[in-house]
């Protein structure tokens, strides 16, 4: 019954609608506006986020490429930190082309690329080291032990700090951080040597920590100097400033290995 009477006459009053033409004009005029403008703050969007994450993988750059080490890099590396007057081989890293540019070859290829396994490792030995000399002399405690880690933490940042602006003032501002950080981090290996010498032998102490200062100012200044010679887009050749402040890389360990290496004092 409602069938019929919906497909009467009559039932259809106003007919079918006809398009206007300028409802189309305005409502074209808005999507391509809506469509210009949302394709304009996506542009902006995504080409800043680009930015953002080139800048970050500059600084920081794939940690996962710090990691890359198998126990011959690790064994090496240590000979060349704690002994680098002994390296024969040269200091360059290796490069190789990858998505057409060059990039460097990762540690477990290059003796001389930068790594985080041996600075964390070697920090966490060093505190492991520092507990055991505060038992040894009857000073442990949680709180001499989280003294003893936060001197550390901070002796690596300013350790950090002093080789980035240095390098930055050397021309070599776009060396990632975390390759100053690994570099820093090294001398927890001498460090390291130096607590277990003492807890071994203490008087070789006052021998062996001048010893593994030197090592590691040398190391240090043997890696500036590869970066700023071969890493480096600016730089001055044959500046004075230059050495002056390699020096001071060098003279800055004896400090940090003597205020460290002062576990309970």
């Amino acid at each position: 019954m409602y069938d019929n009477f919906a497909s009467g006459p009559g039932a259809d009053l106003q007919g079918p609608r006809q398009p206007s033409p300028f409802g189309s004009a305005f409502y074209g005029a808005g999507s391509g506006f809506i469509k210009s403008g949302l394709g304009a703050y996506g542009e902006k969007y995504f080409g800043s986020n680009s930015e953002f994450q080139n800048n970050v993988s500059r600084f920081f750059s794939n940690p996962q490429y710090y990691f890359n080490v198998n126990d011959q890099y690790v064994c090496n590396k240590l000979k060349v930190i704690l002994l680098p007057f002994l390296h024969r081989g040269h200091w360059t890293r290796i490069a190789e082309p990858v998505g057409g540019r060059l990039s460097f070859k990762p540690p477990v290829q290059d003796i001389n690329a930068p790594d985080l396994y041996i600075p964390f490792m070697a920090f966490a030995t060093f505190i492991i080291l520092a507990g055991f000399s505060l038992g040894f002399v009857g000073k442990f405690s949680p709180e001499a032990l989280s003294m003893q880690f936060t001197r550390a933490v901070v002796g690596w940042v300013l350790q950090i700090a002093v080789l980035k602006s240095i390098l930055s003032s050397l021309g070599s501002g776009e060396v990632p951080f975390l390759d100053v950080a690994s570099y820093s981090g090294y001398a927890f290996a001498g460090l390291s040597i130096t607590i277990i010498m003492k807890l071994i032998w203490g008087s070789t102490y006052y021998f062996i920590m001048p010893c593994m200062s030197l090592c590691m100012g040398i190391f240090l200044v043997k890696t500036a100097k590869r970066i700023i010679f071969t890493e480096a887009r600016n730089y001055e050749r044959r500046s004075s400033r230059q050495n002056y402040l390699l020096l001071f890389v060098a003279i800055a360990q004896f400090p940090f290995f003597f205020l460290l290496g002062r576990i309970g004092a």
